[in-house]
């Protein structure tokens, strides 16, 4: 178990990185996007093995391990939401340039100067609008993502609680111990809602606002 677990550490890390290349190297965007799919895909499948070793290990080792091991699927989700947004953004870029060919490739006959500037006029209103709309949609995506993965990490939270109870109770820590850690989970429980709610607020006013 612990050489899948190190190899599928070492393939977030490496997936991690090919984000700065999607970045830099612009001509070879969707290539580069299959390529940290393949790989998030294989962590996906590490996952799913690693979760079948964790049943196999002893029972005073298995919170430990299966906590190890959600922190990796966690790792691997939050990969698959940036990779989504970054192939949103680039199909934006690609619509917003078939766009501005189309429109600068538009052509009128003689004597048509002023419906010319009129028509170039609402193209680019219509493009602003498109654009605007496209962005706001953006924002609605990434604000899903954000509050799935706050969701998400509620229920890690919640697990990891249960876990170390379980793991207190086996390695026999006193009372007072065990509800410092429940005040201290308790504490990160308001700090979640109040991200939430901040995400929610912000999602708000960029609709008010752009829309």
């Amino acid at each position: 178990m612990e050489a899948l677990y190190h190899q599928t550490n070492q393939l977030i890390q490496e997936t991690s990185d090919l984000f700065t290349k999607l970045e830099k190297d612009t001509q070879n965007n969707e290539e580069i996007e299959n390529i940290i799919q393949s790989k998030i895909n294989a962590i996906s499948a590490n996952c799913e093995k690693l979760d079948i070793f964790v049943f196999k290990t002893p029972i005073n080792q298995r919170p430990m391990a299966k906590m190890r091991v959600e922190q990796l699927k966690y790792d691997n989700k939050h990969i698959q939401a940036s990779l989504n947004s970054a192939q949103n953004k680039r199909l934006r870029r690609e619509q917003e340039r078939k766009e501005r060919e189309q429109l600068l490739s538009r052509r009128f006959g003689p004597g048509s100067d002023h419906t010319s500037i009129t028509v170039d006029y609402l193209g680019q209103e219509q493009l602003s609008l498109q654009n605007s709309h496209r962005n706001v949609d953006e924002m609605l995506h990434t604000g899903a993502n954000i509050l799935d993965t706050l969701k998400y990490n509620r229920e890690t939270i919640k697990g990891a609680h249960r876990r170390l109870i379980d793991l207190a109770n086996t390695l026999g820590l006193s009372n007072a111990t065990i509800s410092l850690i429940e005040r201290r989970v308790s504490q990160d429980k308001y700090v979640l809602f109040g991200g939430m709610f901040v995400t929610l607020a912000i999602i708000v006013l960029v609709i008010i606002y752009l829309v």
